[in-house]
């Protein structure tokens, strides 16, 4: 038997394996002596750069943001420049703002690199910046304000933060927002449609003589009648939290606003003539119908709550035209600050707290006097003159310059300067009619 075949094969497939074990053999050599990354050495540090402003909404919601963002990565410097307060930080700006190509018109503005992001949106920003900086940290990337913003500035704090004596760190735009949300809310619950319909309701009541059933009515009508309002408010916020990255939204509540105002301000002098934001003469046969049959189920705690709530559902909404201004124009600024949905219902549940405090103090008075006065409408005129003076000065504002309301003390300057008008024009009107009242034969026909 010829074995020489076998013995070539054997020597052939010795020869592949002694030539596979060598192959492997270099190149686990090669790839140690290769040159790798050392740990030892850590990423070039890349700088982000951060121009905002004081009183900026959108720049204060960034801050948690960056902080987060340095926290994460110990070889990002964030140099952030305030540019309100300071003509130095204003040049930086517009020079960081021409070598990208873009026009310094607002902030906050975001340069890292060779990319640069303008504005705030708390689902959109922290993304784009988190891709930005991990792509710059494993690449590297260009120092984007080399020889012009190279050093930090004294921004004098964090983003929207102040510090006063014996008060500390504030944020004066959370608490304008607190601030806003209080004044509106108190100025919107002394509206006269609801305190009408509130006296008349316990004035009805107080006549069974049952302090039980003015309690019961009273307070099941404030409940649903606050339930419906909260509801409507919860709808336009969702609508407008939808709806702020467009310009326009604000310009058309900013007018829809001043229109409610111009109104109220005419029932003032002509009440209810031509367009007036007030119950129609045609609804109130309605209401009283209704509040008789309130009245007619009080022998029955069932029907009586009944009655009460389909009554208090009913006036609701017969009345939002003359709450609707505050509310649209509430809620618009607040969506416009990015807040959370936590945060708006805290902000929610205090409107209405302050809202309905003065129904509630009427009640109380109620009950515990059986007595109740009702509204005049001397007096709901002059509400209706705060009111009108206060949504117009506040659309005015939104027209012209909104951030305005992010401030403590411009908020409080827009309301001052509302409360004194009206008061101005009170004074005129008290000195108008006490002159038609000297002369014999004039009377006054408002």
């Amino acid at each position: 038997m010829d074995r020489t075949p076998r013995i070539r094969h054997y020597r052939i497939r010795r020869l592949l394996a002694i030539s596979v074990v060598l192959l492997s053999a270099l190149v686990a050599v090669w790839q140690l002596a290769a040159p790798g990354p050392s740990a030892a050495d850590p990423p070039e540090r890349v700088v982000l750069y951060f121009f905002w402003a004081q009183g900026c909404p959108h720049c204060a919601a960034a801050k948690p943001t960056l902080a987060e963002l340095e926290r994460r990565h110990p070889q990002l410097e964030v140099r952030a420049f305030e540019v309100s307060a300071s003509a130095e930080n204003q040049r930086r700006f517009t020079a960081m703002a021409a070598k990208f190509g873009i026009e310094p018109t607002g902030v906050p503005v975001f340069f890292l690199g060779s990319r640069h992001f303008v504005g705030y949106s708390s689902a959109v920003t922290p993304r784009l910046l988190e891709a930005a900086v991990s792509r710059c940290l494993s690449t590297g990337c260009p120092d984007a304000g080399a020889d012009i913003a190279a050093a930090p500035a004294d921004d004098g704090g964090a983003p929207g933060v102040i510090t006063l004596p014996f008060f500390g760190e504030i944020d004066p735009g959370a608490r304008s927002l607190v601030l806003t949300t209080l004044l509106i809310a108190a100025v919107d619950g002394v509206n006269p449609c609801s305190l009408w319909v509130l006296s008349i309701l316990l004035a009805l009541t107080l006549r069974t003589g049952s302090r039980r059933t003015t309690a019961l009515t009273g307070l099941v009508f404030i409940f649903v009648t606050g339930l419906v309002y909260a509801f409507f408010i919860g709808g336009l916020f969702t609508v407008f939290a939808v709806l702020s990255f467009a310009p326009i939204v604000r310009v058309v509540v900013a007018l829809l606003a001043a229109a409610f105002g111009v109104i109220n301000i005419k029932d003032f002098f002509w009440y209810k003539s031509v367009v007036s934001l007030s119950i129609p003469e045609s609804s109130k046969p309605g209401i009283y119908d209704r509040m008789r049959r309130v009245l007619a189920s009080a022998q029955s705690l069932p029907a009586l709550v009944t009655s009460t709530v389909i009554l208090a559902a009913g006036v609701s909404f017969v009345e939002l035209a003359c709450t609707a201004g505050f509310p649209v124009l509430w809620t618009n600024i607040v969506a416009a600050r990015d807040i959370s949905a936590v945060e708006f219902g805290l902000l929610l549940g205090l409107y209405m707290l302050v809202y309905q405090l003065d129904e509630l103090i009427i009640f109380g008075v109620a009950v515990a006097t059986m007595r109740v006065t009702k509204l005049q409408e001397r007096q709901g005129r002059i509400l209706k003159l705060l009111s009108g003076m206060l949504m117009f000065s506040l659309a005015v504002v939104m027209l012209v310059q909104p951030s305005l309301l992010n401030d403590v003390r411009t908020s409080l300057g827009v309301f001052a300067a509302a409360g004194a008008a009206t008061a101005l024009i009170l004074a005129i009107d008290r000195g108008v009619r006490s002159r038609r009242q000297a002369v014999p034969g004039t009377q006054d026909r408002r």
